[in-house]
């Protein structure tokens, strides 16, 4: 999503610019371009030298130095964003009034770009009526505000002030200013994790999906303007976006009385889950204790989810399962693609080392009803997100 950015940041005189070292360097990782200037108090805070290296461009901090002018309309036409952060008070104060005395705010005065800023002062001066007045202000001029932290001050007190984390501010960004409209007007059904069920009220009995995959895949279908409904069983994984309906549940019915209660309303069905094949034909409503050498649990099938919704498939539709194999694979995925009424069934197979439950890569072979098959290489799992949201993509009108 931010590859090929180009992404300036705008640091202002506060402790909190020790942060934005974090900043730059995630930002240059995720494939950006980042300038960087700075006021001259900032330097009392963080160095050039260190922002230079980590950006692999010159630090800009006067608007002359030696024979040389630093063109600031230039920087705030070349960005596609102006990230100023941390914002103090004073730079706050200077936005909201058009002062222009330094490089940082001739840059912000004259940018054509969207321009986001990530407070940090101590909470007294956050709350002060002129900084709440300023904060209201340069929000009328269109300026983004990422919102403040509550935690430990530079003064010692706890409070409201803290500038917001790196990753706070990338997310922010992204959803704010990179996402797309691609899919703008389409609901997406993801099925994500495990499904726990339970033989009494401390055993369950589950698998090793991590929920990895599907998580990565609902980022996906949001960051190309998608609205996103994101059913998940039991996981550790979060949402980067507050834009996305998250909807934990617990068990294989739990999972598909959800889906039942939105799919109608879907364009497009994504079902990665590890849903469990059988549960419990009763719940012992206490601990079972260990007395036998032998124990056994009658067990029964649970509702198939994406049969159901293949069942259910309207035209206009367009729905993915997901499937797990470790033996004729290909010959598995194709029957399993047709007995459920799917479009495409993106196959996983435990035979690729680095695959597969709890791992960060994977590798993948979607297949369609046209024959069509598609081989991905072992990636990382955001990577085949995007290969899986780009497929949808394409064949999302030929259904």
């Amino acid at each position: 999503m931010l590859q090929g950015k180009k992404i300036l940041i705008g640091i202002s005189g506060s402790i909190a610019a020790y942060k934005t070292i974090l900043l730059v360097r995630l930002l240059v990782k995720a494939g950006a371009e980042v300038k960087v200037v700075m006021t001259t108090a900032s330097k009392e805070f963080v160095s050039p030298l260190v922002l230079a290296t980590l950006s692999k461009n010159k630090v800009l901090i006067d608007l002359a130095s030696e024979d040389e002018w630093a063109n600031h309309v230039q920087l705030g036409r070349w960005a596609d964003v102006f990230i100023i952060a941390p914002l103090s008070c004073n730079t706050l104060a200077k936005m909201a009034y058009g002062l222009c005395d330094n490089l940082l705010m001739a840059v912000y005065l004259s940018a054509t770009c969207k321009v986001v800023v990530a407070p940090a002062m101590d909470e007294d001066m956050w709350h002060h009526g002129a900084t709440q007045r300023n904060l209201d202000i340069i929000k009328s001029y269109g300026n983004l505000i990422i919102p403040v932290g509550n935690g430990e001050l530079a003064s010692g007190l706890v409070g409201e002030g803290r500038m917001a984390e790196p990753e706070e501010i990338i997310r922010f960004v992204t959803e704010n200013i990179f996402r797309t409209n691609t899919l703008t007007g389409k609901k997406v059904l993801i099925t994500a994790g495990p499904t726990y069920e339970p033989i009494d009220p401390v055993r369950f009995i589950g698998n090793h999906s991590s929920g990895k995959m599907g998580f990565a895949i609902a980022e996906a279908f949001y960051e190309q303007g998608a609205e996103v409904y994101l059913v998940s069983g039991p996981t550790n994984e979060r949402t980067k976006y507050a834009g996305i309906e998250y909807i934990p549940v617990n068990t294989a019915a739990d999972m598909y009385s959800a889906c039942v209660e939105h799919f109608s309303t879907m364009h497009i069905g994504i079902f990665s889950a590890a849903v469990a094949d059988y549960t419990p034909v009763e719940v012992a409503s206490e601990k079972i204790k260990k007395k036998e050498d032998h124990f056994s649990v009658a067990l029964q099938k649970t509702t198939d989810i994406l049969a159901e919704a293949g069942k259910q498939k309207k035209p206009n539709q367009f729905i993915v399962g997901f499937a797990l194999e470790t033996e004729n694979e290909l010959a598995n995925a194709a029957d399993k693609l047709y007995r459920k009424n799917a479009d495409a069934i993106v196959l996983n197979s435990l035979r690729v080392a680095g695959a597969g439950f709890r791992n960060n890569t994977n590798q993948i072979t979607i297949i369609n009803k046209k024959g069509e098959k598609v081989e991905s290489e072992l990636v990382s799992k955001k990577d085949i997100a995007n290969q899986i949201v780009s497929y949808v993509i394409a064949h999302l009108y030929e259904s």
